[in-house]
């Protein structure tokens, strides 16, 4: 039996609400391609859900794997100090919930490659 699994795409969150909106319409992309995952937002300051009151609500839900996606374009201080240290206060919090967290996305050769052809794009 597959467990039932959720991604946290994991944004770092601003005072003005639209800012929100490519994250949102990244998370509709990343449902309706994985409809078979929860995909989720949550964000680290300013705005809500939480990371923790997320992942509280999944489990609450009954999801056992938790896979969380940081959307920076870095690994800076928020995904190397503060996120790990989120995601180990959960782990402690939830012991038989699969948590993972991948680097960020920006680390990713295909992420960049895409921000590169949106650069090349506007010099065309």
């Amino acid at each position: 039996m597959q467990k039932k699994s959720s991604m946290i795409l994991f944004a770092h969150g601003a005072r003005d609400p639209r800012w929100a909106a490519p994250f949102q319409r990244l998370q509709k992309m990343t449902q309706e391609s994985l409809p078979d995952v929860r995909v989720e937002l949550a964000f680290l300051e300013f705005m809500t859900p939480n990371l923790t009151d997320l992942v509280a609500q999944l489990v609450a839900d009954g999801c056992e794997k938790v896979t969380v996606s940081p959307i920076f374009l870095g690994q800076g201080g928020h995904v190397l100090r503060d996120l790990p240290v989120m995601v180990d206060a959960l782990r402690i919090s939830y012991p038989t919930l699969e948590l993972q967290q991948l680097e960020a996305a920006g680390e990713d050769p295909a992420v960049l490659q895409a921000i590169r052809d949106y650069c090349i794009r506007s010099v065309s």
